[in-house]
């Protein structure tokens, strides 16, 4: 069985990604104030399908940035749900760092990631007893 701790997916994995829906893409390209590496970071992000989860870590290396700006992006993340923000997870797949999305309130942190899990099982994520999600990690992001 994988473990969360693997750090790639199979041609065969990568191929059941669904195109983002060129509605999000265009509104996520023209958005007259997002910053440009936002801007890369959600088309990147477009790019995990539903029933995958990735983390920080390696939505940031692979974009060349750091995993406190990939944070930042999804606290800030204007597109939500359909940017998704909740199937970023912390190393190596903890649940960690949900609000619910912009202009959520402080402390909603615990509760928030409480409906990031919800979300995710609602996709077939399956997570361990202590809320590791099991699984691979992906990492096969495109080019939007």
């Amino acid at each position: 069985m994988p473990t969360a701790f693997a750090t790639t997916t199979t041609p065969t994995q990568s191929s059941n990604i669904a195109p983002a829906p060129s509605k999000i893409i265009h509104r996520i390209r023209t958005h007259p104030t997002l910053p440009p590496h936002r801007r890369k970071i959600y088309l990147t992000l477009l790019t995990v399908p539903a029933g995958r989860w990735t983390t920080y870590a390696a939505l940031a290396k692979h974009l060349g940035t750091s995993p406190r700006a990939i944070g930042a992006a999804m606290r800030l993340n204007p597109f939500a749900p359909d940017v998704p923000c909740h199937r970023v997870l912390g190393g190596p797949g903890r649940l960690v760092g949900y609000s619910g999305g912009p202009g959520a309130a402080p402390g909603k942190a615990k509760e928030g990631v409480g409906m990031k899990r919800r979300l995710l099982e609602g996709e077939g994520v399956c997570f361990d007893g202590e809320g590791v999600a099991r699984g691979i990690c992906f990492v096969d992001f495109e080019r939007m």
